[in-house]
């Protein structure tokens, strides 16, 4: 560990209640006890006010707790950066390296009894995610600088329907996280508009010396929910789907990514939808299927229409 961190941990140590040896010190920082008094008179020598008691029960320790600098985390802010990161590395995040030395110097300066309160925490809390390509992690650290620096990228785009990538230069305004999926939210100068790109599919990415201006009201996460569940409020000609079930299903219904936005009205054992013509016939189908018999769509008649429609296709696909 460079020389700075190391004197930046002990002086953490030194502002915990109890006093610290010399031994503790070197033993916690893997270093020599006498780098650790070198490291001790360095501080001295800047003003740091440290006491040295000596004797049995002896040790260092600071006058009158010294540092009252920001830095400084109580434990359950220390607890909440730890989980937190947690949730960040489940989820792919770009800097990754990053965050596992700032995590690692965060339990280093703990005193004995907060790093034993914060081992206790950390181990039993899990986040289980689906793993993620790590090949993705470079075209996310690329894409975190360009929306930070305002800077235009030059990439390499395939979507699922494509059979060979396209070039085009982007202008990327923001990142977003759903569903287990990183995306980036630009301006595509080949389409001319506002772009959602998912980063699994960005087979290269380069940094061109082009800069674009962020407009401070656009939001790239508003853009994006617009985008995956636009408003129908106001809406003509749309379609109330109601349906019966059990109460744990309709519940489900209601926490669905897609069903839950265009919820109406719930009661103990029916909920009323509404949608418009498009997804009646193409998504709602599809998601309503899982569920099986434990519900009922009871109107319209063309969504019923439509799921045998489904179940009919599926069917004959399965007997060729």
């Amino acid at each position: 560990m460079p020389k700075n961190d190391n004197m930046l941990a002990i002086l953490w140590m030194l502002n915990s209640d109890t006093k610290v040896t010399a031994k503790q010190m070197s033993e916690k920082l893997e270093i020599n006890i006498r780098t650790v008094y070198r490291y001790i008179d360095a501080l001295c020598a800047s003003g740091v006010p440290i006491i040295s008691d000596t004797g049995h029960n002896g040790g260092y320790s600071l006058l009158n707790q010294h540092i009252k600098a920001p830095l400084l985390f109580d434990i359950d802010e220390k607890k909440a950066l730890l989980q937190a990161a947690v949730f960040a590395r489940e989820a792919g995040y770009p800097l990754s390296e990053a965050l596992d030395n700032a995590t690692s110097k965060l339990k280093m300066y703990t005193n004995q009894d907060q790093e034993n309160t914060l081992r206790r925490h950390l181990a039993g809390f899990n986040v289980i995610n689906r793993m993620g390509d790590p090949s993705v992690q470079p075209i996310l650290a690329e894409l975190e600088q360009a929306v930070a620096n305002d800077c235009s990228v030059e990439i390499d785009y395939r979507r699922s329907r494509d059979e060979q990538p396209k070039n085009r230069v982007i202008d990327p305004y923001g990142m977003v996280y759903w569903n287990n999926k990183w995306y980036t939210i630009a301006f595509c100068h080949l389409r001319n508009e506002f772009r959602s790109f998912r980063a699994d599919r960005i087979l290269r990415i380069k940094l061109t010396p082009l800069r674009f201006k962020r407009s401070e009201a656009f939001s790239a996460r508003e853009f994006f929910l617009q985008n995956l569940l636009p408003d129908v409020g106001g809406k003509e000609g749309l379609i109330s789907l109601v349906i019966e079930g059990r109460s744990e299903a309709l519940d489900d219904l209601g926490l669905h990514w897609f069903m839950g936005h265009y919820l109406k009205e719930r009661t103990s054992n029916q909920a009323i939808f509404l949608f418009d013509e498009k997804s009646i016939d193409t998504y709602v189908p599809y998601f309503l299927l899982s569920y099986g018999k434990s519900i009922q769509v009871i109107e319209p008649q063309r969504l019923k229409d439509r799921l045998v429609a489904v179940v009919s296709e599926l069917m004959e696909y399965y007997q060729l």
